[in-house]
């Protein structure tokens, strides 16, 4: 029988994937990652949220090192440049992506957390990028993901010296945007998808494209994006509706 390494649910407008190879602290394998990369192909359509869990003890202990070993540089880039294939797809896919985060996030777990886009930690939860106690270097974007969070100067003293940063300083430094007790992650992340899910899904598409991209601008052209968008989205008419509908709650609608 084929090992099940990701497992899905849709909920409604919900789409819930889970990493399921808890025995590996769901370390991500070719196979994991193909898998991973399946689930969010198939998003159902009508997903308004996604949320992206690890099954176990384990959020992501990154990188399987096993496979690792065998690998020649070219290997290696085609590797790295899948990784980036994929977690560019979580996103700028356009739909919000929420991580139930707990136990290990370290490595390749760090850079799959920081690409979605909301992320929830329990007090066990510890990040780390050990890459430079094992001597390599990061490929899943980690330099720029983790980088634009913490600060390259703060990401390359975690890389050098490997320590290990818990829930509460990881918080503080914005690798988690919530924090939770222990076995709550996954309650915070549905009631938080279900919120997002209330969005207009063009403006939801927007937030989880745009900013990014405008982050990589120049300034000017920033704010030229930033008015294209706000175009693209404030003129819809389910967003026509929504704003008459929030004047006349406050009576500023109208009158008839």
């Amino acid at each position: 029988m084929t090992e099940q390494l990701v497992k899905t649910a849709q909920d409604g407008q919900i789409y819930t994937i889970t990493l399921a190879r808890p025995a590996k602290r769901n370390a991500v394998s070719d196979r994991l990652l193909a898998a991973l990369e399946a689930a969010f192909m198939a998003t159902p359509e009508g997903t308004r949220a996604i949320i992206l869990a690890g099954e176990g003890d384990h959020f992501c202990a990154g990188l399987d090192l096993a496979e690792h070993q065998h690998r020649d540089p070219f290997g290696v880039m085609q590797h790295s440049r899948g990784w980036h294939r994929i977690f560019d797809r979580i996103e700028n896919g356009g739909i919000p992506v929420i991580a139930a985060l707990h136990g290990a996030v370290i490595g390749g777990g760090l850079e799959l957390a920081t690409a979605t886009h909301i992320r929830v930690a329990e007090p066990d939860t510890i990040y780390q990028l050990p890459e430079g106690r094992h001597g390599i270097f990061v490929g899943g974007g980690a330099s720029l993901r983790v980088a634009r969070i913490i600060g390259p100067g703060r990401m390359c003293e975690m890389m050098l010296t490997g320590r290990v940063i818990d829930a509460e300083e990881g918080y503080r430094l914005g690798l988690s945007h919530y924090q939770v007790g222990k076995g709550e992650a996954m309650a915070k992340a549905r009631q938080l998808a279900e919120r997002v899910a209330e969005n207009a899904p063009m403006a939801n598409w927007a937030m989880c494209t745009a900013i990014n991209r405008i982050d990589n601008m120049s300034s000017e052209d920033g704010l030229f994006v930033e008015s294209l968008t706000a175009a693209l989205t404030q003129t819809s008419p389910e967003v026509v509706g929504r704003i008459g509908e929030f004047l006349k709650r406050k009576g500023q609608g109208p009158r008839t």
